[in-house]
């Protein structure tokens, strides 16, 4: 992945041009935190999300919209709907990677699929599917991606665009009744 940059206007670093590669985005290499562990001595449910939600930070950071997103141009990105599957206990000081799948994207919405993986022996925890929003902070309401934005979404849709949807993809909760 490249990634060019210029200062705008206001002196805030804009991403003009991200390249990305024809695979999932990896996460930096994260470690299970101790106090993460819960009563049944396990990665608690909550701090999976925390996991899912470090590595989409990461990667919207590539797209343009870093910490300082809110604060130098007065957009944000809210979460709208996420659905998780536990697949696989993670344990204290275990190291895990995620991965971040570009399925979907439209003016204001963008839909991913992430996986999380044991680091060094590359073994599936558990997978999350979200829907994100672009917020303009100042209406606090959707509002379009920037332009900037739309074009780093269409250079990683375009990459994202070879690879097969994932199997784990779109799935619902339902209890099956056997005939």
């Amino acid at each position: 992945m490249g990634i060019s940059r210029k200062v705008g206007h206001n002196g805030a670093r804009r991403i003009v041009k991200v390249t990305w590669d024809a695979k999932p985005v990896e996460s930096e290499i994260m470690t299970v935190r101790d106090d993460w562990i819960d009563y049944n001595g396990h990665l608690n449910m909550a701090y999976y999300n925390v996991l899912f939600d470090t590595a989409v930070d990461e990667v919207f950071h590539r797209l343009g919209m870093g910490p300082d997103y809110v604060k130098t141009r007065g957009g944000s990105f809210f979460t709208a709907e996420v659905h998780v599957c536990y697949l696989r206990e993670l344990s204290a000081g275990m190291k895990v990677i995620a991965t971040l799948q570009l399925v979907d994207f439209d003016a204001k919405r963008a839909h991913f699929y992430q996986e999380l993986r044991h680091a060094e022996e590359g073994w599936l925890s558990a997978t999350s599917e979200q829907l994100s929003l672009h917020v303009d902070m100042n209406a606090r309401k959707v509002a379009p991606w920037p332009e900037d934005i739309a074009a780093n979404l269409t250079a990683l849709s375009q990459a994202h665009a070879s690879l097969p949807r994932p199997e784990r993809a779109g799935r619902h909760i339902e209890i099956r009744k056997k005939p």
